[in-house]
């Protein structure tokens, strides 16, 4: 699957791509992940994701390959789900470049998921998940960016996503989709039910 995102951040290209170069400080700001160890590019972990009424903890590795001169990035992982017998994979290709305010980062993704996730792992639903959390890791980038000391910035993290309020969301989504068919219009959004 496929997943292609592009966000801004209110800060210079050079801060965000410096930012991005930290992983022990990236990782808090990703929902559900949690940093255990590293060794010069390789890096090991687990994340916890709430897909519909399932939760899995996928613990494994990723290798994060920079080009700082281009500022582009290569992160490839690969994660199991021990207790659902789920497995992750996932390369992802990102670049930070400059914005009329602040930075642009472009992500390109690519996720595969087997076992009982993939049940769970449609596309609306990845896709939906994404967004969401690009939005809580933009949110707290730019607040750990904007923190007044180093020890100020450390104890800003990325909140929960929680997998009922996901779910709740890419249905409140799916119906507004429907909608738009019905009627052939663009429809207002409305602010719907917001993730838990």
């Amino acid at each position: 699957m496929n997943i292609t995102k592009e966000f801004a951040v209110a800060a210079t290209p050079a801060e965000v791509w410096a930012y991005l170069l930290d992983i022990p400080s990236v990782v808090p700001c990703l929902p559900g992940a949690e940093l255990t160890g590293s060794d010069g590019n390789s890096h090991t972990g687990k994340v916890t994701a709430k897909l519909g009424p399932m939760t899995a903890t996928f613990v494994g590795e990723a290798t994060v390959v920079t080009d700082d001169q281009e500022r582009t990035g290569r992160i490839v992982g690969k994660g199991v789900d021990r207790q659902g017998g789920s497995q992750g994979r996932v390369k992802l290709d990102y670049r930070v470049s400059e914005a009329e305010e602040g930075s642009s980062v472009a992500l390109d993704a690519n996720v595969t998921l087997s076992g009982a996730a993939a049940q769970f792992g449609r596309p609306g639903l990845i896709d939906e998940m994404a967004g969401r959390l690009i939005s809580e890791f933009v949110a707290c980038l730019e607040a750990r960016l904007q923190a007044s000391d180093q020890k100020a910035a450390s104890v800003i993290q990325a909140g929960e996503m929680g997998g009922f309020g996901l779910l709740v969301g890419s249905m409140w989504s799916a119906f507004l989709n429907f909608l738009r068919r019905l009627f052939g219009t663009s429809g207002s959004g409305g602010d719907g039910p917001k993730a838990g």
